[in-house]
């Protein structure tokens, strides 16, 4: 009897440790392949003829998906461009910096309207640029209180970059500069365009400011403080800011777009410099994150199941997805922008919310109709004729999976 009682309490143990933290997390999502084409179909054309290396698409809806992977991450190669290839996202990575302020928001640590300076006692004064004639600045001192939300919704005044992330200098530019926390006090010792909260500019610092807090509040770095509450519980392996010999092997290559002739390979960029994973690479929440197209399904499908991950891990609560996410945070009249993320400015239906990069990627969401449209390149400037073609792709799909989902539903209720 006792041997029975034993074993019962260390089954039962067991089950009881077995048992989510978050009990709120549901099952790993099963997919359904959609079996259309009209992505691949659309893009064909623009590869067989050179103009477009290669892309990646992802149309979703409700559990439906149409996933393609057309042409090449490298042309020279003849490497062709799958889910797993890294790639830089760029300025998709300030996302991730809005996901880590907004649990911090939800855990009661930050408040999006807290003074900066209550956190980085550099920005309690700041002088704001009136005229500059001849090298002569002429300055006035900042009346408004910069805040958090502002760092975070392009509305704190602040230039594009930093001088210590000046792109023309070797080892500068988006994977170079210095760490979060200096920049931050280079941002807060430089003139800023305007009062805080009077006007919008599309900022990186305002990004990274807002990392250097998170990291002031946990007292941890920032990309390890992302790594812990966002990448590994979504099972993002692949996402970095250093990535790995062995990754950087199966890199989407960069190319420049040429209207009406085939694509031109570059080495690099400005902002992009190689070697990419070595001691002159620092963290950027602004843009900075190396991924794939695979885990950054992950991180947008969070976005879009309101804080689960496909893997139903529960990253954020519902109800601080919906209130500072996926909604604008700015003032009246400014356009929509939540943190770190491109939102509307009234929630609603047929409204989604996500974000680009500056080498043509991006990832939009519709919580409302479990809808997710993701875009994989990675190209520099030209005429780009394919892109109505795509939505054109997208639209379509949108309508087929609508279709068939309302058949679906209705399917073997008789029986």
């Amino acid at each position: 009897m006792k041997t029975r009682t034993l074993l019962f309490v260390a089954v039962l143990s067991a089950a009881l440790c077995a048992v989510p933290a978050d009990l709120s997390a549901r099952k790993a999502e099963k997919v359904r392949d959609s079996k259309t084409t009209f992505a691949y179909d659309a893009l064909k054309p623009f590869v067989e003829n050179g103009q477009l290396p290669g892309a990646i698409s992802v149309f979703y809806k409700d559990g439906v998906q149409e996933t393609c992977c057309i042409g090449y991450s490298d042309v020279a190669a003849g490497r062709r461009i799958t889910m797993d290839d890294v790639f830089m996202q760029c300025s998709q990575t300030k996302g991730f910096c809005g996901v880590t302020i907004a649990k911090l928001v939800e855990e009661g640590k930050i408040s999006l309207d807290d003074p900066v300076s209550k956190y980085l006692p550099e920005f309690a004064e700041l002088w704001v640029l009136d005229s500059e004639k001849d090298g002569v600045r002429t300055l006035h001192k900042a009346k408004n209180v910069l805040t958090v939300r502002m760092c975070l919704n392009h509305t704190g005044g602040f230039p594009f970059e930093t001088s210590a992330k000046r792109p023309d200098v070797r080892g500068g530019g988006w994977s170079g500069g210095a760490p979060l926390r200096q920049n931050a006090s280079v941002a807060a010792a430089s003139p800023i365009m305007f009062e805080p909260g009077t006007r919008e500019s599309y900022s990186n610092t305002g990004i990274d400011i807002g990392a250097a807090v998170v990291e002031v509040v946990t007292g941890m770095k920032w990309e390890d403080y992302l790594k812990k509450e966002v990448l590994d519980p979504l099972g993002m392996k692949s996402s970095w800011f250093w990535p790995t010999d062995k990754q950087l092997k199966k890199q989407v290559e960069m190319y420049e777009v040429r209207a009406g002739q085939p694509a031109e390979y570059v080495l690099e960029a400005g902002n992009q410099q190689r070697p990419y994973n070595d001691s002159h690479v620092f963290a950027s929440a602004g843009a900075g994150l190396w991924t794939t197209a695979a885990d950054q399904l992950k991180f947008y499908k969070m976005l879009m199941n309101l804080g689960v991950g496909d893997n139903g891990v529960r990253i954020l609560k519902e109800e601080t997805v919906k209130s500072i996410l996926a909604v604008s945070t700015r003032p009246d009249g400014f356009g929509g922008y939540s943190l770190g993320l491109t939102a509307p400015v009234v929630d609603g239906e047929n409204e989604w919310f996500g974000h680009g990069g500056a080498w043509g990627t991006s990832c939009v969401v519709n919580w409302h109709t479990k809808s997710l449209r993701l875009w994989v390149v990675q190209l520099q400037g030209g005429d780009r004729p394919w892109d109505i073609r795509v939505n054109a792709a997208a639209d379509k799909f949108f309508k087929t999976v609508m279709d068939r989902s309302g058949i679906d539903a209705y399917t073997g209720r008789m029986k």
